[in-house]
This record gives structure tokens, sequence and C-alpha cells, in this order.
């Protein structure tokens, strides 16, 4: 009987580039807490669990208009633990939703 997906499948593969500093962090930080969590059926649901688990990991949400700092993603470095929604919104996001769409 086949594995059952699950969203780990879309953070294998880390972006090249990044908004800040702290936005690895929190790719790998969203990758452990959605590894597990069953395929979404619907594009609308995929936007709402990553959405769900953006927040939950910063307190903030993914329309924050400018950058800010989360502590649990400081790592050292002058940007270290900022976090970019634009980047999120624009690359982050796009790229997730784009390997839900091909898998």
């Amino acid at each position: 009987m086949p594995q059952p997906r699950t969203l780990d499948l879309l953070f294998a593969e880390e972006p090249l580039t990044w908004g800040l500093r702290g936005d690895p962090y929190l790719w790998r930080a969203m990758a452990v807490e959605l590894g597990r969590t069953p395929w979404p059926d619907s594009l609308e649901h995929l936007d709402l669990v990553l959405a769900q688990a953006f927040e939950r990991l910063t307190g903030r949400g993914l329309d924050a208009q400018e950058h800010f700092f989360v502590e649990a993603f400081a790592h050292g470095g002058m940007s270290s633990g900022g976090i970019s929604p634009q980047f999120w919104r624009e690359k982050g996001l796009p790229r997730l939703r784009q390997r839900w769409a091909a898998a």
C-alpha cells in the first residue's frame, strides 16, 4: 500500500535566494511543523494551512507590510531573525503552490 503524501515533499528543496536572514530558518521550521500534514485536496486548503503555520511560527500574518524580527530565527548577523513577508508572498508561497500543483 503506498504511503499517503504529506507536505514535507513541498519543502524538500530550499530556495537559492531569500528575503532576509531569518527566512531560511522559517522555511525549515515550517517544514518541521507541516512535515506530516496530509496533502491538501485543494489550493485553497494549501493556502490556509501555509498561512496558519506562518502565523503560528512568527506571530504575524502574511499580510504584514514591513519585515519583522522573530527571536527564534535569530542566529547572528545584522539582519538575523528578520522575516520578509514580501518574500513569502512573492516567492516562497508561490514556489510551494507550484510544487503542490506539479505533484
